[in-house]
């Protein structure tokens, strides 16, 4: 199984930060099951956090762990303490894990304190603090004050945006570990650049409960298969009569409307057409399989039947990436639990890129021993569906961009020195408190010198609008790179749509801007993009990659590596239309590839990518939340406060 195709980190991971002689604060899901006695029943949780832990251990670092277990409501509950996960961790590190009574104050500041570098700290229950909760910004800092380091590698709590989740993260250094790094790669590559053909399984009891993931992945997937009891509801809309099958009356109408949504989109979906039913709900209840439209009035539908296992499984034959998440069946009562085992053996047996998440999946995997055969189990239940559903975590969102965003303003042939200056002063408090981001703004050269001026010393950038190649001589009306440099310019636009159309500029006269540009130490922010006729004609990847090539040619790859990109469709800009925020991560995911097959991914990966077209403070967040948007080249929005503030600080 290869992962081709599957989305790349853009969050940095453990191994993108130096650890040595560090203290690393790190959160886990380590809410495990345990009996009465206090025995944990089920360490999965904290065996998938073992990899992580070592490494840091193997970086000469110490390890603070911090986790939560059940649900203790903001107070000390002694059933919910975390003193007997830390002695299973021991077993488990084969190392002694110290455990500090408290997560924050002076137990847990007097722990970390005395940690050296090979040691391991887990902290008491998090959740006995209701500020945990509620995100609380003081207790946050209690917690960062404790290391120098912050690692998520809690995937199954980064949809909370919690204290120890989010809040931290915005605090100090913040990267993802290598389970949250694998969680990424898997699931959201899943759902923003799977390979196709795509298929979604999606089980479990109620409609009601993944209806986001249902809507959302009827936009990516080629196959949707539905089982479960919300298979129930799909019948129904289907005019079937279930019995007393577990049934939601009103979401019916919705599973008309997502049905008719799958034909519109040409999705193969597919329901049960055999069902294995029962005579009442019980591991030992009588049973029988019937046609999907002959279910008994008095029978109740517990798991699909043999020909629906058949259909289903040939439907995997085909599939190159498949997302599995919930049961067939009743799969706790071994009589229903076949549909459930047979598809299970389906995925693993696929060969195709397989994701599966939710406890009874994943206890399928185990029962059948196919568990080894898939690409990745998740270990998030609700992380995973939201994740699905294209939501942004924000346990992810808050983590370390892998390539600093750029936020660049181009404000085109608009303002005077006198209104530049004005818009540049209201400007410098609206982002001053911005540290994760360069912001840029590119005035027309007769206000370079004075917005420059105003912003020194302050965490605004200038740029210009273009540059001559030549240093000197008779070239009338233009600027040359150290004529740039000397009004304070550390950016440069080159090679504009609007330049390329009205002044005729060539992929030869980018290039050798770019060339010039580099040589006196400017960044460059090359644009590239599509005419709408271009696109509507499928003549937009060869076009663009010829830009791509262009611009880059005789450009080794350490100086690639600072030149910045800027995707800006043509047909987007000045006309309010927007690329969707996949049309314009799919175009910036090809200029990346095409860029490492100029140079090699590793300077691929290092070049930030921008969007441009109608970049709005309303679509800046989505925009951000791609896998391969590092940022906007923002038009009009720039040429006010307010707006350009909204983009830049988002």
């Amino acid at each position: 199984m290869s992962l081709k195709g599957v989305e790349d980190l853009k969050k940095k991971s453990v191994k993108d930060i130096d650890l040595h002689g560090k203290k690393v604060i790190m959160r886990v899901d380590f809410n495990v099951p345990m009996d009465k006695a206090g025995n944990i029943t089920d360490d999965n949780r904290i065996q998938a956090a073992l990899p992580t832990i070592r490494y840091i251990l193997q970086q000469n670092a110490a390890v603070i762990l911090m986790a939560h277990l059940g649900r203790p409501k903001g107070s000390v509950k002694p059933e919910f303490s975390l003193k007997p996960v830390a002695a299973a961790l021991s077993k488990l590190l084969s190392l002694e894990v110290q455990f500090a009574a408290d997560c924050i104050g002076e137990i847990a500041e007097q722990a970390a304190a005395k940690l050296q570098p090979g040691q391991v700290l887990l902290l008491e229950n998090l959740r006995f603090y209701s500020q945990e909760e509620k995100n609380d910004l003081e207790f946050a800092s209690k917690l960062a004050k404790l290391a120098d380091v912050y690692v998520n590698d809690g995937f199954g709590v980064s949809h909370r945006a919690h204290a120890s989740v989010d809040g931290i993260a915005r605090l100090m250094p913040a990267v993802a570990g290598l389970l949250l790094e694998k969680e990424i790669a898997f699931v959201g590559g899943a759902v923003s650049n799977p390979q196709h053909p795509f298929a979604a399984i999606i089980g479990g009891a109620k409609v009601s409960d993944k209806i986001g993931v249902i809507e959302n992945l009827l936009t990516k997937v080629d196959t949707l298969i539905i089982g479960g009891g919300m298979a129930n509801t799909f019948l129904a809309a289907q005019g079937c009569q279930v019995g007393k099958s577990l049934i939601e009356p009103e979401k019916v109408e919705l599973a008309a409307q997502l049905i008719e949504h799958a034909k519109q989109r040409k999705v193969n979906l597919l329901l049960p057409v055999d069902v294995v039913v029962a005579d009442r709900f019980a591991a030992d209840a009588e049973y029988k399989v019937v046609e999907a439209k002959q279910v008994p009035a008095d029978w109740m539908i517990l798991d699909i039947g043999p020909r629906s296992q058949q259909i289903f499984a040939q439907a995997l034959t085909t599939m190159k990436t498949i997302v599995w998440n919930g049961p067939m069946g009743v799969f706790e009562f071994d009589s229903f639990a076949k549909g459930t085992e047979a598809v299970a053996k389906a995925v693993a047996e696929s060969g195709a890129v397989s994701i599966v998440g939710g406890g009874d999946s994943t206890a399928a995997l185990e029962k059948t021993g196919m568990a080894a055969k898939v690409s990745h189990i998740s270990t998030g239940g609700g992380a995973s569906l939201e994740y699905l559903e294209g939501k942004i975590l924000p346990g992810i969102a808050a983590l370390n961009d892998l390539r600093k965003p750029v936020i660049a303003g181009n404000w085109k042939m608009h303002k005077t020195v006198e209104q530049s200056v004005l818009l540049i002063k209201e400007l410098i408090p609206l982002t001053e408190n911005n540290n994760y981001a360069d912001i840029v703004v590119c005035p027309v050269f007769t206000s370079l010198y004075a917005v420059g001026q105003e912003i020194k010393g302050t965490n605004i950038c200038l740029g210009a609008q273009d540059v001559y190649w030549e240093q000197q001589g008779a070239f009338t009306g233009e600027i040359s790179p150290s004529m740039l440099k000397d009004t304070g310019c550390s950016y440069v636009i080159i090679g504009h749509s609007e330049r390329r159309q009205y002044f005729g500029e060539s992929d030869e006269t980018v290039n050798k801007k770019v060339k010039a540009a580099m040589a006196e130490g400017l960044l460059p922010i090359v644009c590239v993009g599509e005419s709408l006729s271009q696109r509507e004609a499928g003549e937009l990847y060869d076009f663009i990659a010829q830009q791509i090539r262009g611009a880059f040619a005789g450009v080794d790859a350490a100086q690639a590596a600072g030149i910045i990109v800027a995707y800006e469709p043509i047909w987007a800009i000045g006309t309010g239309k927007t690329a969707t925020a996949r049309q314009a991560n799919d175009m910036c995911a090809f200029i990346r590839g095409v860029l490492a097959e100029c140079y090699d991914r590793a300077c691929a990966d290092q070049i930030r990518i921008l969007y441009g077209g109608s970049v709005k403070p309303q679509n800046i967040q989505e925009l951000m939340a791609q896998s391969d948007i590092d940022g906007a080249l923002v038009g009009g929005a720039s040429l006010e406060a307010a707006a350009f503030a909204g983009i830049a600080n988002y």
